[in-house]
């Protein structure tokens, strides 16, 4: 081959691959992190409990400083996973107390950076890959009764990372109708209650020591919250859970759009009458009166006692 047209060829080459490079950088080509916590695998973010909120940016310290990260829901005892690719270094206290939790990690690597707390890692120091075992949720429980268990994750420069955490999963064509509202002001995405000291809040839970299970799941909602119609139909009621008259024992049961679904813990703004997808339907009891501690919230039950998890999963505050 003649040594101009080689030295093209070098070229053209070159230039390809560089604008292949320049379209798929290598520390890009997960633009979502992977799941963190074993039983979590939408690496879902704490609502708001008696401690406080989960989000970025939230209120610490009496609104006088915010929150720098983020709370991935985590039962104590679970599996963490790493998110990403990249080197470990550490120990990361966060407390500087030495208290059950006051232990976890950074991992720098793939364009990213970011450490997590109250984990215990399998090791400090050396490489980890994207999805290999991190190590353990630590006892957030003993620390702070009553908390929603989290992972606390926070970027090295303190910028949020809340849209790393969200998985890129598109939705089902044949999904998207079946789609609840968001029932809940606070909790655009139904996110359902994790486990403390009363319990867990996903369907088909363990009840009274193992002998019952959980008949529906329990959607976050703080004390006083404005809670909203998961979709059009008629309403009835009142439904009473408890049968004893505490501050929490009521709720409404709303039929139609192929639904039946009874709504508990709440007190609606009637009891009769057609409401339509999104309209505000009530508002939270005072859960921290009957259960401190607990992580407040609507207890949601299909009438037939299936599990309304699928259509509760992405709320997004739809309306129609």
């Amino acid at each position: 081959m003649p040594a101009l047209s080689l030295v093209a060829l070098v070229s053209l080459v070159s230039t390809v691959f560089a604008k292949q490079l320049d379209g798929h950088p290598p520390q890009q080509q997960h633009r979502h992190w992977a799941p963190i916590c074993s039983g979590n695998p939408t690496n879902q973010i704490r609502g708001c409990d008696r401690y406080g909120c989960g989000n970025f940016g939230a209120d610490r310290h009496s609104g006088k400083e915010k929150h720098v990260g983020v709370d991935v829901i985590c039962r104590d005892g679970a599996t963490v996973y790493a998110p990403f690719s990249g080197q470990l270094s550490g120990p990361i206290r966060f407390f500087h107390n030495g208290n059950a939790i006051d232990d976890g990690v950074q991992i720098r690597g793939s364009g990213y950076c970011v450490k997590l707390v109250c984990i215990h890692p399998i090791r400090y120091h050396g490489h980890i890959r994207r999805g290999q075992q991190l190590g353990r949720m630590l006892p957030m429980q003993k620390v702070f009764p009553g908390i929603t268990s989290h992972i606390h994750v926070e970027n090295c420069d303190h910028s949020d990372p809340t849209h790393l955490l969200t998985p890129d999963v598109p939705p089902l064509p044949q999904q998207s109708s079946g789609r609840w509202a968001t029932v809940c002001a606070g909790n655009p995405t139904n996110e359902i209650r994790g486990c403390d000291k009363y319990g867990c809040g996903y369907y088909g839970a363990p009840r009274r020591s193992g002998k019952g299970k959980h008949r529906g799941v329990d959607v976050i909602c703080a004390d006083g919250a404005t809670v909203y119609a998961p979709f059009s139909g008629q309403l009835s009621g009142p439904v009473k859970f408890f049968h004893n008259g505490n501050a929490i024992d009521d709720g409404v049961q709303i039929r139609g759009s192929g639904f039946c679904v009874k709504l508990l813990c709440i007190h609606p703004i009637r009891y009769n009458g057609a409401i339509s997808k999104g309209q505000v339907l009530g508002k939270m009891l005072p859960m921290q009166r009957v259960f401190p501690g607990i992580t407040s919230h609507i207890h949601i039950e299909n009438c037939d006692h299936s599990d309304p998890t699928s259509n509760l999963e992405g709320g997004k505050g739809q309306r129609e």
